[in-house]
């Protein structure tokens, strides 16, 4: 079973992202504004484990299970998810079966996904009301990790600078607040769901891109917004920072690299070279990236 849930995902990066679009979808940020877990109300915090479940059954196409909530490599499967490390909530009904158990902090920006075949012995006594009980703090060590304490995509609202992210939603238009976010938070990679609750607008990615967008505007202050194309990861490559992956952009600030070290990293853009800026460095205008067709 380890083997093929590590088959359909090498690196974890799929299961990330679920787990990473399960809380903005929880935060709703286009709608509410929110990005703190903490904020959610107990009833949204409880449907959690539910919208994780469906949302892994929906990203891996897993059969659905004859007991348990999925069928994976003939095996009966029960998911469980908890926020709190160690707080999964084993059913009666799980005993003897393999729980797939989930784990993901946002505000520590971790996650891990681990395999337990449920043995009444290693689960704590309880008295709740469905009869619901947790593994012992001992037993733990019996979990077969598929990924422990791996890299959950980083929530940059919620982990930016307190003044710089005031100073963002201080602008009452989300194009304002979008031009605020790139121009504030550079050489992090940005999720489409930040994006979305910063921008509080249905047409947000028009708010990005250029022809009026925040690409458009920050060009005049030699700032690039990077995205997902391919050609767009090479010059992040090129310039030495984080490559945005799928549905992410990048902004940084960039200068002529003439004059500068020469062994600085730098990507060639209309015929010239430029390399990322440093706080001394006057701001001039940037060059035009590239269309997502090249």
């Amino acid at each position: 079973m380890r083997d093929e849930i590590q088959r359909l995902d090498p690196t974890g990066l799929r299961f990330a992202t679920v787990l990473r679009d399960t809380i903005d979808q929880l935060l709703n940020g286009e709608a509410t504004g929110r990005y703190d877990w903490k904020t959610l109300f107990k009833t949204e915090k409880t449907h959690a484990g539910t919208v994780v479940e469906i949302n892994l059954q929906r990203e891996f196409k897993f059969a659905d299970g004859t007991d348990m909530d999925y069928k994976i490599a003939g095996s009966d499967v029960d998911c469980k998810y908890s926020q709190q490390f160690g707080g999964w909530m084993i059913p009666p009904e799980a005993m003897g079966h393999i729980c797939l158990l989930v784990w993901a902090d946002d505000s520590k920006s971790r996650w891990s996904a681990g395999l337990l075949r449920i043995r009444e012995e290693w689960l704590n006594g309880g008295s709740n009301r469905d009869m619901k009980l947790t593994v012992k703090a001992a037993h733990r060590e019996k979990i077969l990790w598929l990924w422990r304490d791996a890299e959950l995509p980083e929530n940059i609202l919620l982990h930016m600078d307190p003044v710089d992210r005031a100073t963002v939603f201080a602008h009452s238009s989300g194009q304002a607040r979008l031009i605020e976010l790139f121009r504030l938070v550079q050489k992090r990679r940005i999720g489409r769901n930040v994006v979305r609750a910063v921008a509080q607008q249905k047409d947000y990615m028009k708010r990005v891109r250029g022809n009026g967008g925040a690409r458009s505007a920050l060009q005049s202050e030699g700032i690039l917004i990077m995205g997902d194309y391919e050609s767009h990861r090479r010059i992040a490559e090129g310039l030495g920072v984080l490559s945005p992956r799928e549905g992410e952009f990048v902004s940084v600030r960039v200068t002529r690299s003439s004059g500068h070290q020469p062994d600085r990293p730098s990507a060639t853009l209309d015929g010239t070279k430029w390399c990322c800026a440093q706080p001394e460095d006057a701001i001039e205008p940037g060059p035009s990236l590239p269309s997502h067709t090249k």
